[in-house]
């Protein structure tokens, strides 16, 4: 690559796009929408909600001073973080605590993206955690997973035009404000019926002697109000 390219490519990066007209925003909103309330699409697309997911987990873990050991998703949509270090403080609480507010807190930080004109910028930021979260996977699912995600990002962010990559992210904040706000009350409603014993909320509930539904109150409360502040970001256009 000579530097009259990466010079280009930088730029690129860095630089601002136009923002779509508002039908493509209404448009991907509907498709996200309509890859999210439908139960039988739901329990494809939820696969991408566990990469998120799990990735909160992970990144947290990391950054609060633990060791990733792992990462593994499973085609029921589930998923396991693990990661060693002391049982207990606010290392493990925070680790524990991102998996639920990863999802909508990504599409936020999307959303506040998008709202700058980044375009570029988001899709690149996307692969390349991908490309870090797929170093960690530990089975072949999660890795395939990974892979096929990541590798849709790539061939969006190198071969499609500019109001393609700008509907695919509008597209992809969307899923993620609106796929963010479902898992909680899924969880919720789990709960309610006596299984889901050894989920976040519980292990939360464990950590910090707070009820299971204090934790719940904090995912649905981040979920919604990342959805509403995201939301009209995106719809500022």
């Amino acid at each position: 690559m000579d530097s009259s390219t990466a010079t280009s490519l930088w730029d690129e990066l860095v630089g601002t796009q136009a923002a779509p007209d508002v039908w493509v925003v209404i448009a991907t909103l509907v498709a996200a929408l309509a890859v999210v309330v439908p139960p039988g699409l739901w329990r494809i697309s939820r696969n991408a909600i566990t990469i998120a997911h799990e990735g909160g987990h992970g990144l947290v873990a990391l950054l609060s001073g633990r060791t990733l050991t792992g990462i593994r998703l499973h085609s029921d949509t589930s998923g396991l973080t693990v990661s060693r270090g002391k049982p207990y403080g606010l290392g493990m609480i925070l680790t524990a605590a991102a998996g639920y507010t990863a999802p909508p807190l990504l599409g936020l930080g999307g959303a506040a993206l998008l709202a700058a004109g980044r375009t570029t910028l988001l899709l690149w930021l996307a692969t390349a955690l991908l490309l870090a979260l797929l170093v960690m996977i530990r089975n072949a699912y999660g890795a395939l997973t990974v892979v096929l995600t990541g590798g849709t990002f790539v061939l969006v962010s190198w071969l499609a035009g500019p109001q393609v990559q700008a509907a695919f992210a509008y597209a992809v904040v969307w899923f993620l404000l609106l796929g963010g706000v479902r898992p909680g009350f899924e969880l919720q409603a789990k709960r309610a019926r006596g299984g889901a014993g050894d989920s976040d909320a519980d292990q939360l509930a464990r950590l910090t002697h707070a009820p299971a539904g204090v934790w719940l109150f904090l995912f649905h409360a981040v979920s919604l109000c990342s959805l509403v502040g995201g939301g009209r970001w995106l719809l500022e256009v």
